[in-house]
């Protein structure tokens, strides 16, 4: 592993978060040169090789006794796509080094990843352990898709610093992550924790609360259940249910969320306009799920939501915007030849 430092590229294009006063003994996001990965799996290969791709020096560990040769061809196998998404200057699948003990694979690590299997019980065990051998100050983040922070840091002796930075899988191709701490976790952690991820690359939200699956699992799980339902009562199949999405909404949604998407509907009166006209239908029997009740709070808050969201965007550059955006995911996806080729 070479021991050269570089600087890791620039964030993606957002609103970045605010800066917090840095704990003692805690290196500043930006000054971030070394990341420790433990838990070697599907995420944590896929967290490695982001963190590789840009730019950082890696130490990794996970008690299976054959995970370095399964990371190392995880690492390979990703590397091709971060070549085409852009390497950060000085990155090297070199960086990586496999340690035979948690202990030093922490040893040193400005921020420590971990990514093991959703059993609460382990998870509590390792973040306790790491808690213990990572250098004070230093943030810990989980990966855990579920499992609220407060529920996995009671057997820590520092629970401040413990975070949750949920990813989607793949780390390190897909851009969004989840951070939110527990009711121990110090707001600092969060913070710093959430400006890390953005220096890495990452698209974050950083939630207020903690809530079970966070916010993108809740809304695939809604989504996952009525599917189920839908092949149960042979309502449709799966190529039904696959296509729907990926030759529908699935289009839209890559280029603006649902919220927005929803916005468009109702013309140049926006959400507001949505809501009055399509309201009511909250209450048939469309879905499994029970529809919250649109009182006058929930729609203020969605149509003022709307309105940020839009950041000054008219209706008619939003609907450019999407138009644009599903016309350029067609094209990336081969569909639109599919189509020209087929007239």
């Amino acid at each position: 592993m070479t021991s050269s430092e570089t600087t890791p590229p620039e964030p993606l294009s957002h609103e970045p978060i605010s800066p917090e006063p840095i704990s003692p003994g805690r290196t500043s996001p930006e000054d971030v040169r070394r990341v420790a990965c433990v838990g070697a799996g599907v995420i944590g290969g896929g967290w490695v090789a982001h963190f590789l791709a840009r730019g950082y020096d890696v130490t990794a560990w996970d008690p299976a006794p054959d995970a370095g040769q399964k990371l190392r061809r995880m690492v390979d196998a990703a590397w091709p796509a971060l070549t085409a998404l852009g390497l950060a200057e000085g990155a090297s699948a070199d960086r990586l080094t496999v340690t035979g003990t948690l202990e030093e694979a922490v040893s040193g690590a400005e921020f420590v990843q971990e990514s093991a299997p959703e059993k609460l019980d382990l998870k509590r065990d390792l973040l306790a352990r790491l808690d213990a051998a990572a250098p004070p100050g230093v943030v810990i983040a989980s990966s855990t898709s579920g499992y609220p922070m407060t529920d996995m840091q009671t057997a820590a002796a520092d629970p401040s610093r413990l975070v949750v930075g949920h990813p989607f899988n793949p780390p390190y191709l897909i851009p969004l992550v989840e951070v939110v701490g527990g009711e121990r976790t110090d707001a600092a952690a969060v913070a710093w924790a959430s400006r890390f991820y953005e220096i890495a690359g990452k698209s974050v939200i950083t939630m207020a609360d903690e809530v079970p699956g966070f916010i993108a699992n809740r809304l695939q799980e809604a989504l996952w259940r009525e599917a189920l339902h839908m092949v149960a009562n042979g309502e449709a199949t799966v190529r039904d249910i696959d296509l729907s999405i990926t030759e529908g909404p699935g289009l839209r949604w890559a280029v603006m969320g649902p919220m927005l998407t929803f916005a468009l509907a109702g013309g140049e009166g926006g959400m507001a306009h949505m809501l009055d006209h399509f309201g009511p239908s909250l209450k048939s029997p469309w879905t499994r799920l029970e529809a919250p009740e649109l009182d006058k709070a929930l729609y203020d808050a969605v149509v003022a939501g709307c309105d940020e969201a839009a950041d000054g965007r008219s209706i008619a550059d939003l609907v450019a915007e999407r138009d644009r955006g599903v016309i350029d995911v067609l094209r990336a996806t081969g569909r639109l030849d599919r189509a020209e080729d087929s007239r």
